[in-house]
């Protein structure tokens, strides 16, 4: 009876190479798999403390709890089942085990800044609930990123401590993936939504806000423009502190609304019946307000045909877009944890 052992021997004599052949054959075409790879895999065991991934190594790879997913995760079972299959990203190379490391929350990440890269390109308004705090504004959660609201960016009367859990509308004001730095805006969300409602040339009563040595800021239902200094009066006008006070209400009206920038510029220099009157004869400014402008608005109308519609009168200092951030805002926003 001839043995299994001479059958094989006699079989790999027949077709040509050697068990040891076929050995190395198989090393050959043995998958080989580098950090930043994705690739799928099938959930073979689920620990305590994370999971092991078939994805055809010669060793079963690992994933951390902690790298299941974008936001906390406490034990495997809220996101991985026994024998599932899906896509994991290799994180590290092989240990002395040969055990490679992977991660579900770095493809996470990855689409979420594609997603929200999108987002800015559509220049779309977003909404997110505070959760969050700090001295320099609010932070929110955008496709499962952290979001940073500077507090200059920031347009509600509720004080900043009270607002964790309310939800804002947003717009983007920084994406940058290298950086990590995701900063969003509040008052350009509320600002394009009250220019839907408003037109240039429309009288609006509102609050002076704040004072610049440039000029004004007014309160207009909750969303803030500005009156620059040489949009006061047709007379010079050394500062505005020395025509307005903080709190006090005016009629202004709209000269320019720049949704792109969420930019209101405001006159009071185009209702003044006489030159000067903003200073001498406030009350006859606003009396005459409407009048003065139709009278506007029948000028723009006149230069304006014919004309693209970018002729529309700018102020000489746009309200700024600048904004602040904390210094460590990185780290805030690299956090796993509340």
């Amino acid at each position: 009876m001839v043995s299994q052992k001479t059958t094989v021997k006699q079989s790999t004599k027949d077709i040509g190479f050697t068990l040891e052949d076929f050995a190395a054959l198989l090393d050959k075409y043995d998958y080989h798999f580098s950090p930043g790879d994705v690739v799928p895999g099938k959930v073979f065991s689920l620990e305590p403390r994370g999971a092991l991934i078939d994805i055809g190594a010669k060793t079963a790879a690992f994933i951390p709890v902690q790298e299941m997913s974008i936001n906390r995760v406490d034990n495997p079972e809220e996101v991985l089942q026994s024998n599932e299959t899906r896509e994991f990203f290799i994180l590290t190379d092989e240990n002395e085990d040969g055990q490679l490391t992977l991660s579900i929350r770095r493809i996470e990440y990855m689409r979420a800044w594609e997603r929200v890269r999108q987002l800015q390109t559509e220049d779309a308004t977003v909404r997110s609930l505070v959760f969050a705090t700090n001295r320099g504004g609010a932070l929110v959660r955008i496709e499962g990123l952290r979001g940073f609201i500077p507090g200059s960016h920031i347009s509600t009367r509720t004080l900043k401590e009270e607002l964790v859990g309310e939800e804002l509308p947003l717009k983007f004001l920084e994406v940058n993936e290298d950086r990590n730095r995701l900063v969003l805006s509040h008052r350009r969300a509320l600002v394009e939504r009250k220019m839907n409602r408003l037109e240039v040339g429309e009288v609006v009563i509102g609050s002076v806000r704040g004072i610049k040595p440039y000029g004004a800021f007014i309160d207009i239902g909750g969303v803030s423009g500005l009156l620059h200094i040489s949009e006061i009066s047709h007379d010079h006008i050394d500062t505005p502190h020395s025509v307005f006070d903080v709190n006090h209400e005016i009629k202004v009206m709209i000269i320019d609304l720049d949704a792109e920038r969420g930019r209101i510029s405001l006159s009071t220099k185009q209702l003044e019946p006489e030159p000067g009157d903003m200073i001498n004869n406030r009350e006859r400014v606003y009396e005459m307000a409407d009048a003065m402008a139709e009278k506007y608005r029948e000028k723009l109308r006149e230069k304006l045909q014919g004309q693209p519609a970018s002729m529309i009168l700018e102020i000489e200092e746009p309200l700024s877009d600048d904004y602040e951030v904390p210094d460590d805002l990185e780290d805030m926003l690299a956090a796993t944890e509340d």
